[in-house]
């Protein structure tokens, strides 16, 4: 089920399973997407990692994954686009900036607790019966609708993960954020200290309390992220590459590569070809 607005807003919810999988593998651009389990035994690939995900598990995704497909018994997709709910204006609301999508180096995914299952049910039931609806108050109501979700769905991730309190995070959820929209532009960590008006000493400190990793091994990992996802997607030569993701040369790009992976950027690709590398 779909709905489209005037001014290009976009909602779909679909049950998925492995005939219609395909579905999972659309590009919209500016989209997000969530993908709740209802089965067991299910595996996908994101990014060349392998996820087996069992019923009740959501994963979050963005456009800028890459998912492969390797079994689907039943998910259920909600994917929508900017136009129709954009994260970062209701970050103080929904505080999933940072969180439930733009982290910088991991996939977000939990289970749902069993005594929380019936109100993601009826959630789901609402949203397949307004988009039903066609009167003129349907996207007020499904995007309050979506809200809910992403609220319940913050609220579990953060019991699961242990993370705290949201007023405690605000400048790491503010850099990653930065990090992922800014991350070919901008490679060093006073460059973020400057969008944020604030010193690399302050974040580094600041990251030492609440992080077990520092603002510079965040940006790292963002490059390095789409750097392999690059290699391993795209038929980009590794000049081109090397301009796409914002270095100067390819002996620079080839030299950071090589530092956070081990091997050159030609032999990771060489391996990934021939599948000899495996993610865990």
């Amino acid at each position: 089920m779909i709905y489209t607005g005037k001014n290009n807003e976009y909602l779909h919810i679909e049950t998925i399973v492995q005939d219609n999988c395909i579905i999972l593998k659309e590009q919209i651009p500016e989209s997000l997407m969530i993908l709740w389990f209802t089965s067991d035994n299910n595996n996908i690939t994101i990014d060349n990692i392998e996820f087996k995900a069992n019923k009740s598990t959501i994963i979050f995704l963005t456009e800028f994954h890459k998912l492969e497909i390797n079994k689907i018994n039943e998910v259920q997709l909600i994917r929508f686009n900017r136009a129709f709910f954009c994260i970062a204006n209701h970050d103080s609301e929904v505080g999933c900036k940072g969180i439930l999508f733009f982290g910088a180096s991991q996939v977000p995914a939990f289970m749902i607790p069993p005594e929380e299952l019936e109100k993601f049910t009826i959630l789901l039931r609402m949203f397949e019966m307004e988009l039903d609806s066609k009167d003129n108050l349907q996207l007020e109501m499904l995007e309050v609708m979506l809200k809910r979700f992403l609220i319940l769905c913050t609220r579990i991730y953060k019991e699961q993960k242990q993370i705290p309190n949201f007023k405690q995070l605000d400048m790491i959820r503010e850099f990653n954020y930065l990090v992922e929209k800014h991350f070919k532009s901008y490679h060093r960590l006073a460059d973020y200290a400057t969008l944020m008006n604030k010193s690399s000493k302050t974040l580094s400190n600041y990251f030492s309390k609440v992080s077990d990793k520092t603002p510079h091994q965040l940006i790292q990992e963002r490059i390095m992220l789409e750097a392999r996802r690059t290699l391993i997607y795209t038929d980009l030569s590794i000049k081109e590459i090397t301009y796409e993701i914002g270095f100067e040369d390819i002996q620079t790009f080839s030299r950071f590569f090589k530092n956070n992976e081990g091997v050159s950027p030609s032999e990771f690709r060489e391996k990934s070809v021939m599948g000899k590398i495996v993610n865990t």
